[in-house]
């Protein structure tokens, strides 16, 4: 029972941190522009985050440490510093978004206005990081958040052509009233949505948090063959229900209400209220993990005392950390910029740092050292190694294609 249990670190990894406020934004805005033309976008995004995870999880049950403890230590502090500055870097972007899209959700259930709601979403953030018990906060925010099945629900009770579907995401082509510069930029968009750096670093925090060993390495490898390609489903059923209602009507998405109004539409008012408990619960399980993932990165790299498993006193540092990232999140929606702006800025520069983040966990899940006889077999270097030209590529062109769009203007 403890390890069927133990499947929901997957869970919350996928809801609360594959489908992101990033995630949705994102798989909507491409569906309500590009159809399923960009699905297989999501299928490459799943399988590199399953071998990100994968090798991530098996470093901290094999060495019994943290990601970043490690790669400090293999690596020295220079490319720890390198790795620690761009994955902070991005991941205090999206502690702003997931706050944002929180307070974006609960203004969705309630018609108060999102900018009211920051400071609550905030507060209570901290609240949970500092009272409730990880294995509790992974169970019901994860469990919550399943509830965005209903966009799964709603595209089969919108009655699509499925034929047509189909033929968009098997083959995939840019439509006549977009550019092949927009397509492959909203391209890297959902992979940099899909390969976020903080859903590995809090897993493999997260290992630690629970204790895991060798013991537990399947118990790593079901997490992650449940959790991502679950959050991949639920990101084709947003971009589906987008696909089927918001691309033939010409809306063009810059609202989280727009992404919201395909379920609304097929499923009703009883799909409304499933679909705003899992946005909430989403985006709260997201802003969790991200603020948790800064006060971990800093806390290993600098090493400090850390975990939730230690009384707050015991880790004032790494509770400290959390708390002046969100009230750096705080300020800066406080300036009134649009958290789907934020949105959609922090998951493309998330592909733009991926290399400084993806290449020491491989270098690590090598070293013997570190990881005994559970060093990644060849199959798994094959693939490794493909994923980190992909990597490079992507992180290479964003820039150049930011400018070339305007951010996919």
């Amino acid at each position: 029972m403890k390890r069927l249990l133990g499947v929901a670190l997957g869970i919350l990894t996928a809801i609360g941190g594959f489908v992101d406020i990033g995630d949705l934004v994102t798989n909507a805005v491409v569906g309500s522009r590009f159809g399923l033309s960009l699905v297989w976008v999501v299928g490459v995004g799943v399988l590199g985050i399953c071998l990100f995870a994968n090798m991530s999880g098996r470093v901290a049950a094999a060495s019994g440490r943290a990601t970043f403890e490690v790669i400090r230590e293999r690596l020295g502090p220079r490319a720890g510093l390198a790795n620690l500055s761009a994955s902070f870097l991005i991941n205090l972007m999206t502690v702003t978004a997931e706050i944002g899209g929180v307070a974006l959700a609960l203004q969705l259930a309630s018609s108060v206005h999102y900018l009211l709601w920051i400071p609550v979403a905030a507060l209570a953030v901290w609240l949970v990081v500092w009272r409730v018990k990880f294995s509790i906060m992974e169970n019901v925010t994860g469990l919550l958040g399943l509830t965005l099945i209903v966009f799964a629900v709603a595209l089969f009770l919108l009655k699509p052509d499925w034929g047509s579907l189909a033929g968009q995401a098997l083959a995939p082509a840019v439509p006549a009233e977009e550019t092949a510069p927009t397509y492959w930029y909203y391209a890297i968009a959902l992979f940099g949505a899909a390969m976020t750096p903080y859903e590995v670093f809090f897993f493999s925090s997260g290992a630690v948090e629970e204790g895991w060993s060798i013991r537990d390495l399947v118990q790593s490898r079901v997490n992650v063959l449940v959790g991502f390609p679950l959050g991949g489903l639920l990101s084709v059923a947003i971009a589906g229900c987008a696909a089927v209602v918001l691309l033939p009507a010409g809306i063009a998405v810059t609202s989280l209400s727009q992404v919201v109004l395909p379920v609304a539409e097929g499923a009703g008012k009883v799909g409304l209220a499933f679909v705003l408990v899992g946005l909430v619960a989403a985006t709260f399980g997201a802003a969790l993990e991200t603020t948790l993932s800064s006060g971990y990165t800093l806390a290993q790299f600098f090493g400090w005392s850390w975990g939730k498993f230690r009384r707050p006193a015991q880790a004032a540092r790494f509770h400290l950390a959390m708390i002046i990232c969100l009230f750096i999140g705080l300020a800066v929606l406080a300036t009134g910029v649009d958290p789907v702006l934020v949105t959609e800025y922090s998951v493309v520069f998330s592909a733009i740092a991926l290399p400084l983040t993806y290449l020491p966990i491989l270098i690590v899940a090598n070293d013997p050292q570190y990881m005994g006889q559970h060093v990644n077999g060849r199959p798994v270097n094959v693939l490794a190694m493909v994923y980190l030209v992909i990597i490079l590529a992507a992180s290479l062109a964003a820039i150049p294609l930011m400018i070339m769009t305007g951010a996919g203007s």
